[in-house]
């Protein structure tokens, strides 16, 4: 996949122990771009392992394909149940694993932080991230499942933190917004 020097590629992924969402955007134009979005299904497999290196394959072969400049994930929340969350944390390291072995930049973003960026709501659902999701990358069909616009908004909520990084009145670069906030600097 060929795209000009100016647009970036961000790698969008929902991870998930039974289904994964996943989804591709271009940036560099006047507004983002849509290239695939879509799930890899687990819950055939009932062999953990070989759901964490399905995930592992599928993702390489994204990443392979469209050799993303960034990856954004979705943080997995803190739920009640233990088992879960390990699940969950496995899945996330095992889709993060490609673009750590290949020097990719990933960015991770907590569930409310996506909702909001992308509707203005930090409690929206997934039916309406779904549909800003497509208003905003102006397509049509709705997927069968919405953990694949799920991906997409978290590749979205990405282009838009690094397109508008928090400003500081009267800071017109970056040094000068260190030097006026070290506190601000980790």
């Amino acid at each position: 996949m060929s795209h000009n020097r100016s647009e970036r590629i961000i790698l969008g992924i929902d991870p998930g122990t039974v289904i994964l969402g996943f989804g591709l955007i271009v940036c560099g134009g006047k507004a983002p771009g849509l290239i695939t979005m879509g799930v890899l299904k687990l819950q055939k497999l009932p062999d953990p392992l070989a759901r964490l290196g399905k995930i592992y394959e599928r993702i390489s072969s994204l990443i392979d394909e469209y050799q993303p400049a960034e990856v954004a994930v979705e943080a997995p929340f803190f739920g009640k149940n233990v088992q879960s969350m390990l699940k969950l944390g496995r899945a996330q390291g095992v889709a993060l694993a490609p673009a750590i072995s290949r020097n990719i930049p990933i960015f991770e973003y907590a569930p409310r932080k996506i909702k909001q960026s992308i509707t203005g709501n930090g409690n929206a659902s997934k039916e309406q991230v779904s549909a800003m999701v497509q208003n905003i990358l102006k397509f049509k069909e709705t997927p069968d499942y919405l953990d694949a616009t799920d991906g997409v908004a978290v590749a979205l909520c990405h282009y838009y933190q690094s397109e508008r990084p928090v400003s500081v009145p009267g800071a017109k670069s970056w040094a000068e917004f260190i030097r006026k906030n070290p506190d601000r600097i980790r």
